[in-house]
């Protein structure tokens, strides 16, 4: 049964995206988890378009204005989160932390840690970062594909204590990862993820300098794609893997490098690269 919103902890967004949109609106419609209160982006435009979204919260034009909260959520580009930490520090330098109500501040970075957040931590505050491993196309599309997705959870003990229990509400699966390992975690993701665009969009291209004709590309992208999904899902990687690296062809691999190079070099080098992880997947090497 949903509580009444002035019992749940207060939660601030700064920055409100895709992420903090989804996230937001997943807890809203919980209904026992946090209260949204204030959010702040890039223009008062804009979290009044996120609060539209979420359904919930006000929007702010600056960080001063923000009210205390229970928890802050820092949804910002990696590159702006030392910055934000800061700023957020600075203002905030001035409210004494009561005992036992420590505010807790999390980022959703994958590939950096809570250690980022030090200025806030520096004020007593329990700092951790909370990564979701789902790709947030779109907010809709998002909060469909939420429930079972794995949560990355790093930083303080009581901070990720508080997050747990919140996000297994919204459906997450939440594990701890080491702080020192959240580079490699986020590496993974992008293997997984990230790469497979980039390596279909190079595929096409190769495709359309060979001569194949371009409206024959999305239905064989949709297959192979389909295809292969399906294999690695129902036999997993290994059992999964053809071409010649699965045959342990490497004078057809050589060959294939040496084309691709011809053709790009970078290309060239990712084919290389590639050739020598999918024969170590083989076992056709040890090294």
């Amino acid at each position: 049964m949903p509580h009444d919103n002035n019992t749940l902890p207060t939660l601030n967004l700064v920055g409100a995206g895709r992420v903090a949109q989804t996230l937001a609106s997943l807890w809203l419609a919980q209904g026992s988890s946090f209260a949204i209160q204030d959010v702040l982006t890039t223009s008062l435009a804009s979290a009044q378009a996120a609060c539209r979204v979420i359904g919930a919260g006000q929007a702010v034009a600056q960080i001063q204005a923000m009210r205390d909260a229970d928890v802050w959520m820092l949804a910002v580009p990696d590159a702006q989160l030392t910055a934000c930490a800061q700023a957020l520090a600075a203002v905030r330098a001035d409210r004494k932390v009561a005992e036992g109500r420590s505010p807790i501040v999390f980022h959703c970075s994958g590939a950096q840690g809570a250690s980022t957040l030090a200025p806030l931590a520096a004020l007593g505050w329990q700092v951790a970062s909370a990564h979701c491993i789902l790709s947030f196309s779109s907010v809709p599309g998002a909060i469909q594909q939420f429930p079972g997705t794995p949560c990355a959870l790093e930083g303080d003990a009581t901070a990720c204590d508080r997050l747990r229990p919140a996000f297994t509400a919204i459906g997450a699966q939440c594990f701890a990862v080491a702080s020192g390992d959240k580079l490699l975690y986020h590496a993974a993701a992008v293997f997984a993820t990230n790469f497979l665009p980039v390596l279909q969009a190079t595929a096409e291209e190769l495709w359309q300098s060979t001569g194949m004709p371009a409206h024959l590309i999305p239905a064989l992208r949709a297959s192979l794609l389909r295809n292969a999904v399906a294999n690695i899902t129902t036999l997993g990687p290994q059992a999964a893997l053809t071409g010649p690296a699965a045959r342990g062809d490497t004078a057809a691999i050589q060959r294939q490098q040496a084309a691709v190079a011809a053709w790009d070099g970078p290309t060239g080098a990712a084919y290389e690269a590639l050739s020598t992880l999918a024969l170590r997947l083989a076992r056709h090497t040890t090294d």
